[in-house]
């Protein structure tokens, strides 16, 4: 059976087009997408319940992003073979995608929603992710779940000053802006990306270029519905009680009092048992009968006029609920190297948010290895962010990083990055750990690993910080506050969260999530323009600590020594099944690898040990030296034997230092004369050029002896000569023991039978 698919070109004439088709896979979810731009195909469903579970009072929206190996004709790298848990990667893409779809579902629908897009072909050169937006937004468009989109994802580049919408791969690696910006047509609801120190005012311009795509990208998908039979209503829902005469009252009971604590400068704890006092003694007003049957509205009502109360408060008043100044940071407290032993560390406190942070530095062997469809290879940076439950002084199980820990770890991580010089050589791995947290842990964590990056003795470009702005907005009267280092509270009723990390320079990351509609571009310069403000501050505070980085690393840092050798010499460094390398590594007490690089091999040692690293460096350079004929050598005596001794004049290369070649004096043995081990000078004489045969001497180095006589050559008759049947000195025997008669040295005829006397075999 044949099902018929209706599909929209989306062609805005920059030879990007894009395909949103529909009615052919997937038919039994509620809306299901496949999008098409060149040979990358994005399915994308969506399923809504019809009903909320009981009890519940937010939407359960999941939103799942997973990338296919056979999308790249790759099967998976895992033991199992088969695609496990989501990727970094892909959790990010996720965080992208639930950020902008999330403030569009009404606020009082609480049905279970999952979104899910799959990655089923991959064009090499086409990002998919700046497109997973669009597919996932057309797939919920088409239904009647109720959803105040369309929405749309682009990503934003820009390549010799010229801004480029969903640049390709190979386009994106020379741009110095990669920006995904979200939104509806009206507005722009979600920025996340970094940049190379790029001005607010080009920030501002590629969110205007971004724009202008997203909103025919968002009239594309309602003009497939009108394809469709037009757009479908909204079901019907009720998933919440209410009771407008409960909820005049309890505003009337409790704005005023919200209000006046709102104003009382305190800190978190001090406010929180302040609100939560204050909503005790109104419920026990109320009485028990009422707080029975209508409990979970009082709370919920109770609730709103306590945002509603502090957002007039900070409007009216321009204060804030800890007594700052709307564009006042938190005092700021640094410490560096308060741990001894990891190769660097900073503490870094902003008022009640403190982050502890480490730097390890690691060899090649430490890279991370990246195994996703798209993303193969390996990665010589980490940043790793936790998120621990006393931070916000609350105790629950530990179950590893969660979707916000990576989103807040990559986006520090994106901005540090930029900051490390480019030979930086060690693979760096970088940990931030949260011991408190009251607004803005992942700026703290950018602020610490600066600090800590510059406490190893990692020559960074630059200090970076980092800055979290709030917005606090009315839109019937068109008043605004924009808020400097937000608290906790405030970024929970607050209408921005926007991060911004940088310096003088300029942007180098970002993150924005606005939850009300009509931002304009005005006053999102102004909050870039405040939050440089704020970030050059938190800068000039840390600078304080540490304003550079150390000009050495600490003395139990690992050494890295890294250099280049010819490629013929790879396969004697790493030895017959890795023989001469491994015995290296525990001799010298070193980590090495080598690796072929562009036509030559890339050799990297890493070790505490600073004998090691230069015995190692120095064995090393033996074994890729080329033997000279006329240089002196130290050398080791490896084997004594009756005519000389071996001697290992470079690492792996041995030669033959004759008992003649000794000394000028004459000597009958070899006794007494070295032992194994013991260390010599020789000079290299000669090189067979066909057995590769090294001829040593060690009496060239020392001065003759007073009245010595160079002995003369004995002249060798034709017959004294060794080789062939030729007749020796020691009896006439020829060099397979025969003497030449024919008899061997058993006193066996070897002359052989006569043609006429050959035995048969029956008379053997």
């Amino acid at each position: 059976m044949k099902f018929q698919a209706i599909s929209k070109t989306l062609d805005f004439g920059d030879g990007r087009a894009i395909t949103l088709e529909t009615g052919r896979l997937a038919r039994q979810a509620n809306g299901s997408i496949l999008l098409k731009q060149g040979n990358t195909m994005l399915l994308a469903t969506v399923v809504s319940s019809k009903t909320a579970r009981e009890g519940v009072d937010f939407l359960p929206l999941s939103v799942d992003y997973q990338e296919k190996f056979a999308a790249v004709g790759r099967v998976p790298g895992s033991f199992l073979r088969r695609e496990g848990r989501l990727s970094d990667y892909e959790i990010l893409v996720c965080r992208i995608v639930d950020r902008t779809l999330r403030p569009l579902f009404p606020s009082d629908y609480h049905a279970e929603t999952q979104v899910m897009i799959q990655l089923m072909s991959s064009d090499d050169n086409i990002i998919p992710d700046s497109l997973v937006g669009l597919a996932a937004s057309a797939a919920i468009t088409i239904t009647d779940i109720p959803f105040e989109g369309p929405i749309s994802t682009v990503r934003v580049g820009r390549v010799d000053g010229k801004f480029i919408v969903n640049p390709y791969r190979d386009e994106l690696e020379n741009s110095d802006i990669d920006l995904i910006v979200a939104g509806t047509a009206a507005d722009i609801n979600m920025v996340e990306g970094e940049m190379d120190g790029v001005s607010e005012q080009d920030m501002i311009e590629a969110l205007k270029v971004a724009h202008e795509y997203i909103k025919k990208q968002c009239a594309a998908q309602l003009e497939l519905c009108e394809m469709l039979g037009g757009r479908p209503e909204a079901r019907e829902y009720s998933h919440e009680d209410s009771d407008e005469e409960l909820a005049a009252k309890v505003h009337a009971d409790c704005y005023q009092k919200l209000y006046e604590i709102g104003q009382i400068p305190a800190d978190k704890n001090e406010r929180s048992e302040a609100f939560s006092n204050a909503y005790t003694e109104y419920t026990e007003s109320l009485g028990e009968e009422l707080m029975e049957e209508k409990g979970a509205l009082v709370k919920k009502y109770f609730g709103k006029v306590k945002k509603t109360a502090i957002r007039n408060m900070v409007l009216e008043t321009k204060n804030r609920l800890d007594g700052r100044k709307l564009n006042e940071v938190r005092q700021i407290w640094t410490e560096v190297n308060p741990l001894p032993v990891p190769h660097g560390s900073a503490l870094f406190t902003r008022g009640e948010t403190q982050a502890i942070t480490t730097v390890t530095l690691g060899s090649k062997l430490d890279e991370q290895l990246l195994d996703s469809p798209n993303m193969s290879g390996k990665s010589k940076f980490m940043l790793h962010y936790n998120f621990p439950a006393f931070s916000v002084g609350e105790a629950r199980p530990n179950r590893g990083p969660g979707r916000r820990e990576i989103g807040h770890g990559n986006l520090a991580l994106r901005g540090l990055r930029k900051m490390l010089p480019e030979d930086v050589g060690y693979t760096v791995r970088i940990v931030s750990d949260i011991l408190e947290s009251n607004g803005s842990s992942s700026m703290a964590t950018v602020c610490a690993g600066s600090m800590a990056l510059m406490d190893a003795g990692i020559q960074v470009k630059a200090g970076l910080s980092g800055i979290a702005m709030g917005m606090i907005s009315d839109p019937e009267t068109g008043k605004y506050a924009i808020l400097t280092d937000i608290l906790g509270d405030e970024d929970h009723l607050g209408d921005m969260d926007f991060k911004v990390v940088g310096n003088e320079t300029g942007i180098y990351a970002c993150q924005m999530d606005m939850k009300v509609d009509g931002l304009s571009y005005e006053v999102l310069e102004e909050a870039l323009m405040q939050a440089k403000e704020g970030r050059m501050h938190v800068l000039g505070e840390m600078e304080k600590t540490i304003s550079k980085a150390n000009e050495d690393l600490k003395p139990h840092t690992p050494r890295l020594v890294r250099f280049q050798v010819e490629k013929d010499k790879i396969g004697a460094i790493i030895g017959s099944g890795g023989k001469v390398i491994q015995e290296l590594q525990l001799q010298t007490n070193t980590t090495i690898t080598i690796e072929e690089v562009e036509g030559f091999g890339m050799v990297e040692i890493l070790s505490a040990d600073k004998d090691g690293l230069e015995e190692a460096r120095r064995i090393i350079d033996g074994i890729c030296e080329d033997p000279e004929v006329g240089k002196v050598y130290e050398g080791v005596i490896k084997g004594i034997m009756d005519f000389g001794a071996f001697v290992e004049f470079l690492p792996g290369k041995q030669g033959l230092l004759h008992i003649s070649e000794i000394k000028w004096e004459r000597l009958d043995t070899m006794d007494g004369i070295f032992k194994e081990g013991e260390e010599i000078e020789v000079k290299l004489l000669d090189v067979d050029q066909k057995t590769g045969k090294f001829k040593l001497s060690r009496k060239v180095l020392l001065e003759k002896p007073e009245g010595y006589v160079e002995p003369q050559r004995r002249e060798r008759r034709d017959n004294d000569r060794r080789g062939g049947n030729d007749r020796r000195r020691d009896g006439g025997r020829d060099n397979r023991g025969r003497d030449n008669r024919g008899r061997d040295n058993r006193g066996r005829d070897n002359r052989g039978p006569r043609n006429d006397q050959r035995s048969t075999p029956s008379e053997n």
